[in-house]
């Protein structure tokens, strides 16, 4: 049988207070006890020697006379709440502030030197009383010699009536602060538990799949931050989920296009359809299908190491001389459109730091877009210029451009325009994500500025090398 956090809480909770209140009984009832008989011993001490003293200046040779002076004694035992005795030296009571039948009476083997260093006795007073009392006792002196003996009682009832209130008050501090501290558990229950138990039934539908549930803690603490993190995980494994399916749909209809134009084409090779003089034209379709697929594998074997740490190749090389050897090699498809090229650098030679292959491929596929969609008779302008620590790649054509609602959708993987405008029907949607990625893990940034009907101008940055 498990128990949640909060049921072991509250019992932790339940348990210390019990414990607490055991301990504080016990020891407080002893300390109280230890502290007030220490306290009234000593009071009662003291007032028997100022008794005693008053006495002995009323000494007059071997009686002691104290009726005069016994209204006195009981006030003074009415005030203390005890029993004060006058005693001679042989143990004979000479007066007794309570009972007046006392006095006269012998204490049987009345030895108060028996008392040691101690102050103070308890105990029934050499069975005089029926009853425990601290009693204290105090020598009547004169002429150095001691005739008698102050002794006062005091009952341990009076004590622990005494010690009962003060435990009382204890008792009761101990419940109104354990009572207060219930608002810790109400915090506790309100600020840890509570969204402990949301972010749990969270976490238990995300384990089943339901990537849509909102946790709904916004507290600004630990707390708020986790549900806030798990709501964010959730988010993005929602948008991966749907950008895994939109993979596979995607991946299955560019594959599944070339593959049916090849299998088409090859069964109408083979039953006759086509004739044997149109083969070599259907068998060039079929070459040109097979590198679209090539293209395609090439391009999704690419983002998936761009997707992997570490695979950087970084050296220093000049952009420069990269620019001019890749536009050159696109000399026979410029010839076909007539397109030119218009190179502007503004250092004659700029070092980068990056990797070369990469920086080749991005550069290769920005320049084919550009040629793609520029019209016939055009120039297509490449700009590389120095600014703080960085180069600054331009590649711009004043092509038909692209659409607004479209210009942050181009870099997402499988992405197409609209084919209507550059007949891009060979195309695979997967050159410009492929650009990113590798901009952005060189720590760079790319942008584009396009308008549709005039043209697109992509820019991007790279670091200057630092071993010039």
């Amino acid at each position: 049988m498990t128990h949640s956090l909060y049921t072991k809480f509250i019992l932790g909770y339940l348990l210390f207070g019990l414990l607490g209140f055991i301990t504080i009984a016990t020891f407080s009832s002893e300390i109280t006890n230890q502290y007030l008989l220490k306290q009234h011993s000593e009071s009662l001490y003291d007032e028997a020697n100022k008794i005693a003293s008053s006495y002995s200046g009323m000494y007059h040779g071997k009686n002691i006379d104290v009726s005069s002076s016994y209204p006195e004694l009981v006030h003074q035992a009415d005030y203390l709440n005890a029993q004060i005795w006058i005693v001679e030296r042989q143990g004979k009571i000479v007066a007794d502030s309570a009972a007046a039948d006392k006095e006269g009476k012998i204490i049987d083997n009345f030895d108060p030197t028996s008392m040691g260093n101690k102050s103070y006795t308890i105990g029934n007073y050499y069975n005089q009383f029926s009853y425990d009392v601290l009693s204290v006792h105090a020598p009547i002196t004169g002429n150095y010699t001691t005739y008698g003996y102050v002794v006062i009682h005091l009952p341990l009832s009076f004590l622990q009536m005494e010690r009962d209130g003060i435990l009382n008050i204890v008792y009761i501090s101990a419940a109104v602060i354990f009572g207060l501290s219930l608002i810790i558990l109400l915090v506790f229950t309100k600020n840890v538990y509570v969204p402990l138990k949301k972010i749990t039934a969270g976490a238990n539908e995300y384990a089943q799949g339901n990537l849509t549930y909102h946790i709904g803690v916004n507290t600004r603490d630990e707390m708020g931050y986790l549900a806030a993190t798990l709501n964010y995980m959730s988010s993005e494994l929602g948008k991966m989920e749907e950008y895994q399916k939109n993979f596979i749909a995607n991946v299955s209809h560019d594959f599944r296009s070339p593959l049916t134009s090849i299998k088409g084409y090859l069964e109408a090779i083979l039953d006759g359809t086509i004739p044997p003089q149109m083969q070599e034209k259907y068998l060039n379709r079929v070459i040109s299908e097979t590198e679209r697929l090539n293209k395609l594998t090439q391009g999704m074997l690419t983002l998936n190491s761009l997707d992997s740490k570490g695979y950087l190749n970084r050296t220093n090389f000049d952009i420069n001389r990269v620019i001019k050897d890749t536009a050159a090699s696109f000399e026979g498809t410029c010839t076909e459109k007539n397109i030119t090229f218009d190179l502007t650098f503004s250092d004659s030679i700029q070092m980068v730091y990056a990797d070369l292959g990469k920086i080749q491929q991005v550069l290769y596929n920005l320049i084919d877009n550009a040629i793609k969609f520029s019209h016939t008779d055009s120039t297509i302008y490449i700009q590389a210029s120095g600014k703080y620590e960085k180069i600054f790649i331009s590649v711009k054509d004043k092509g038909i451009g692209i659409p607004k609602d479209s210009i942050k959708k181009i870099w997402e993987r499988f992405y197409k325009t609209d084919v209507s405008r550059g007949k891009d029907k060979k195309g695979t949607g997967l050159g410009l994500a492929i650009v990113r990625e590798v901009i952005q893990s060189h720590g760079e940034n790319i942008d584009v500025i396009s308008t549709e009907g005039v043209g697109s101008e992509f820019i991007f940055s790279l670091p200057k090398s630092t071993n010039l």
